[in-house]
């Protein structure tokens, strides 16, 4: 039997509840970018890109053949969850947002990606959490309800 191969990469975006800035402190954030990448790569996901800013979070991934987009973003989400309220003990009430954001990224587009997710904090010197996910959204084609998308 042959090998069963797959390059399919996955830029996931999610933000805290509602949009709360938890993660000011950069030490604290490059501590979650870290834990949000060993997750991906335990769930056999290799993680290529993490970042974000203090009130959400970004994750580029190339996907294990073996687990649903859904799956991997309910565990990266879940785990991180746990940890967060482990480290911070004035984070007890933290949760990220019910809802994600999952891309789609070709192979070529890889590198443009990664810079992108690398350069967040000058990104959002200028935009918003929520203007940026409304161009993703739009740039691949989606439909939203804003009375939904921000829950």
């Amino acid at each position: 039997m042959g090998h069963s191969l797959s390059a399919v990469y996955i830029h996931g975006v999610f933000s805290t509840k509602n949009r709360h800035p938890y993660f000011e402190e950069r030490a604290l954030r490059d501590q979650l970018h870290t834990v949000l990448a060993g997750i991906s790569n335990q769930r056999g996901c290799q993680s290529l890109q993490v970042g974000g800013v203090a009130d959400h979070g970004h994750i580029l991934a190339r996907m294990n053949r073996t687990v649903t987009i859904a799956d991997w973003m309910k565990e990266v989400k879940r785990e991180s969850s746990i940890w967060v309220k482990q480290i911070e003990p004035l984070f007890t009430d933290f949760q990220w947002q019910s809802g994600y954001g999952a891309f789609s990224i070709a192979y070529r587009l890889l590198e443009d990606t990664t810079r992108y997710i690398a350069q967040q904090e000058r990104h959002h010197q200028a935009l918003t959490f929520q203007d940026e996910y409304r161009l993703l959204l739009s740039r691949h084609g989606l439909e939203w309800d804003e009375r939904y998308v921000w829950d």
